[in-house]
Parts: structure tokens; C-alpha cells; sequence
């Protein structure tokens, strides 16, 4: 059974939109368990092991913060890693459609050496091509979020909302919100 809208997404489009002019605004922080169990927080651009960790728990948290409208979102659900072997054909669309939303300069960077690792040359890598419609490299997964908890938090009005998913009556779920102190 579908989830209805959830009511947190329109102050998330706005806050997208009021805040379109910064460049920073396009990023966010994801947290997610590492591999060792601890903690793992990373601003999300480019690649990372973010993936393995993600495999191994499916969980995790964005945290997005809009400097000029003061206002914080921390976002936390299930995630779902959509790479080149899934086996659903509407997922893999969602991924080619991903790879050609992003920038050429971006998609160059899914062609470098894997990150975290130490570098072998002392030399800067050699520039890799990429043909511009070529479909996704294996190295490029897309990440859905499946929310179940939303806060939101609101610095210049002193506001802020809690977010969560709970199930009706009749076996479906809804979004339940309450005002919570900042």
C-alpha cells in the first residue's frame, strides 16, 4: 500500500527553492553505520564507501542545512542501493536517468581511482574520457532514501516539527507530525 504525500516535502521543495541561488545548498551530509560499526558521516558529491556500508546496513541519515533560510532537515529511513546489477527495470531507469541528470565533469569522476584508497602515482591521474552518451559506469549507484522519521527545524522562526510514519488502523501508513521544542 502507497504512503501518502508526506506533508514535511513541500517545506523541502520550498526550502530547495528559496535557496536555489547557493551552490552549497545542492549538498548534503548522509550518515550511515561503517563498516566497522561506528559512525560514518560524509557530505554526498562523488563516490565513497558509502556503498559497502549501505549493504551492509540499509539505514541511514541526511542531514541538509539552508544557510540562508536557517532552517535544518534530518531525514532518516532505509536505503536502497540501485547499481548496474539490479534486476528491476524501473530502478535501472531511475539510475540512467540519475547518470545523465549529472554533469559530464561529474560523471568523470566515477572513472578515477577507487577513494580511500592510497595513491599508488605521484603524477595527477591522466584524464580519463567518458563518451557523453554512454549510460551509467559500474561504479555509479544511485541511493533512495525511504523515509520514516523527518525533523525539521526552523532557527529563524524557532520552530520545529518531528515527522514520522506510523501505521492505521487498516493495515496502512501515514505520516504523523507534532511540534516539538527547538
Amino acid at each position: 500500500m502507497a504512503v501518502p504525500l508526506a506533508p514535511w516535502k513541500q517545506l523541502l521543495l520550498n526550502s530547495l527553492e528559496s535557496n536555489g541561488s547557493l551552490k552549497h545548498s545542492t549538498y548534503f551530509q548522509l550518515a550511515t553505520i561503517g563498516l566497522n560499526g561506528r559512525p560514518s558521516n560524509r557530505t554526498v558529491v562523488f563516490r565513497s564507501c558509502k556503498v559497502e556500508e549501505i549493504k551492509r546496513f540499509p539505514f541511514g541519515e541526511i542531514c541538509w542545512y539552508f544557510t540562508d533560510s536557517w532552517e535544518q532537515y534530518r531525514i532518516s529511513g532505509s536505503i536502497d542501493v540501485i547499481d548496474g546489477s539490479s534486476r528491476d527495470q524501473m530502478k535501472l531507469l531511475q539510475r540512467e536517468k540519475a547518470w545523465f541528470a549529472s554533469s559530464p565533469r561529474s560523471r568523470q569522476q566515477y572513472l578515477g581511482p577507487i577513494p580511500g584508497l592510497p595513491c599508488i602515482l605521484e603524477e595527477p591521474n591522466q584524464e580519463l574520457s567518458l563518451d557523453p552518451s554512454a549510460g551509467p559506469v559500474v561504479a555509479f549507484c544511485l541511493l533512495i532514501v525511504d523515509p520514516d522519521q523527518v525533523d525539521y527545524l526552523n532557527l529563524k522562526s524557532n520552530e520545529r516539527l518531528a515527522f514520522t510514519i506510523k501505521n492505521n488502523d487498516d493495515g496502512g501508513k501515514c505520516w504523523d507530525s507534532k511540534k516539538i521544542n527547538p
